[in-house]
This record gives C-alpha cells, structure tokens and sequence, in this order.
C-alpha cells in the first residue's frame, strides 16, 4: 500500500470532509430519495435518479478519503528544516525570464491550489525543485517551452 504524503493541515482538511459527508450529505441523499420514492413511478423519476446519482458520488468520494486517509503519510513541516527543498518547503522562486517572484508550498496531491500558493509534490516544478538548495537554478519543460526558475529561499512555515 503506497503512501500519501501530505501536511497536517491537509489531513485535517480531509477529515472535515469525510465528517461531513458522513453526517450532513449522506443522510440529506437518502430523505431526498425516500421523498422522490414517493413520488411515484421511479422510471420517469428525474428527482430519484438525480439523487441517487448524487448518492453515488458521495459514496465514492466516501471511499477515495477513507483511503487517502488510511494510507496517509502526515508530516509536521513545522518539525522539518534544512537547506535542500523537500516535501513541505515553502520555496521563494524568481522566473529567469520575467523577473517575477512566486512563492510555494510544496505539498500533497489533493492539498494543491497554485492560487493559494501550494503545488503538488507531483508537479514539474516540485520535482525540479527537490533536493535543489538557494541559488540553484531549475529548468521545467512546460507545454510553452523550458523555464528557468532561481531558487531565492527555502522556509518551512
């Protein structure tokens, strides 16, 4: 069983999550199918066959984080430290070419949101970055051509 690295935070988030599929939205599909089971013949049913297609989506969302939660790799950033860029580094990077300065949280897959600043450990960037330390110039081959990004700082935040 491979494991799920992910932050503490995106442990937690996963569990509110579960939490309230299991209490809120799994229970709200089922009256709404009892009530659209009242409503007569199912085959022309359009609110039972939403609903019920909406309760397979909640239970399959169900199973993908009971997974990701049982094969869940936590790692406390906050305990973490060095030079080189790892999971969990929060990395200030400049763009070679535009001069334009991002900064990112490496993180897990499901944890990702470039707007809020977190890339996927799994992402070209990250894996350029990793194991890279300040000063390090790293190359990404995106669909637009080769970037070069300058490493200016590795935090762990």
């Amino acid at each position: 069983m491979e494991k799920v690295p992910m932050t503490a935070g995106g442990y937690q988030t996963l569990d509110e999550e579960l939490k309230r599929l299991k209490t809120i939205e799994r229970p709200a599909v089922i009256a709404a199918i009892s009530e659209a089971r009242q409503h007569g013949d199912l085959s022309e049913n359009a609110e039972y066959h939403a609903a019920k297609e909406r309760q397979g989506w909640i239970e399959g969302r169900i199973a993908e984080i009971e997974d990701k939660i049982a094969r869940a790799q936590v790692i406390d950033v906050s305990k973490l430290s060095g030079k080189q860029v790892k999971f969990g580094a929060t990395v200030s990077v400049v763009d070679e070419d535009t001069e334009e300065e991002s900064r990112y949280q490496i993180v897990g897959d499901h944890e990702a949101d470039v707007k809020e600043g977190r890339i996927s450990l799994s992402s070209p960037l990250s894996r350029a970055m990793i194991g890279k330390e300040v000063g390090e110039v790293v190359e990404v081959y995106t669909p637009g051509g080769v970037k070069a990004y300058e490493i200016l700082k590795v935090e762990w935040v």
